[in-house]
């Protein structure tokens, strides 16, 4: 009986889990759109097929959906640049594949990362955002490491850099660029593919 309860739980847990992923794909688009700031429950609802009841049955609040929608799309990023590691045979390869997905990514999800970058700043000033940022900052920390560990194994060549220096300098480039992408600046997403492909090697000893 404790078995078939426990398999009747699980599944429950697994259900809620599902249900909340769809929610959260489906505030993703609003939230990008409007950021942090700008967008209640009551909006996200109007702008979705699910009510403000059924939002509210599955997160707290505005906090607890924000953060969900940012890590789940974050996690489907670290995905993309994962299966670039795995399928590397060369750094030179690696070297132009890492470059030409920052850039494409900067320029097809743009309004997805500019989500992720009003949350890291609201952090700076409401704590409730804290504990979920930094795991997912580590989580991209971590998925910036295996690139740049991948590559010097390639081409043969001890690093000379943290993982977090090395995170921190291509985080840089790509939140400058994103910026200048936003603004209509011309060639933003190709200017950070050029300083990507540029950067990658100086973060490996001559």
């Amino acid at each position: 009986m404790t078995e078939v309860t426990d398999r009747i739980s699980r599944r429950q847990v697994d259900k809620f889990a599902e249900r909340r992923a769809q929610l959260a794909t489906s505030a993703l688009r609003t939230l990008s759109e409007l950021g942090y700031a700008r967008t209640s429950l009551r909006e996200i609802a109007q702008n979705s097929e699910f009510s403000h009841g059924v939002l509210h049955y599955y997160f707290r609040d505005k906090v607890e959906l924000i953060t969900a929608c940012v890590r789940q799309y974050k996690a489907e990023c670290v995905t993309r640049y994962d299966e670039i590691v795995v399928t590397a045979t060369t750094a030179e390869g690696l070297h132009k594949d890492f470059a030409d997905a920052l850039a494409t990514t900067c320029r097809e999800d743009a309004s997805m990362h500019r989500l992720w970058y009003d949350l890291r700043n609201q952090a700076l000033f409401e704590e409730s955002f804290r504990k979920d940022v930094l795991e997912i900052d580590q989580t991209l920390e971590l998925m910036i490491w295996r690139v740049v560990t991948t590559y010097a194994d390639l081409a043969e060549r001890p690093l000379t850099v943290t993982p977090s220096t090395a995170y921190g300098v291509l985080d840089g480039l790509f939140t400058q660029a994103l910026l200048r992408h936003l603004a209509g600046v011309p060639n933003a997403t190709e200017d950070l593919a050029a300083a990507a492909h540029q950067t990658l090697p100086k973060l490996l000893e001559p």
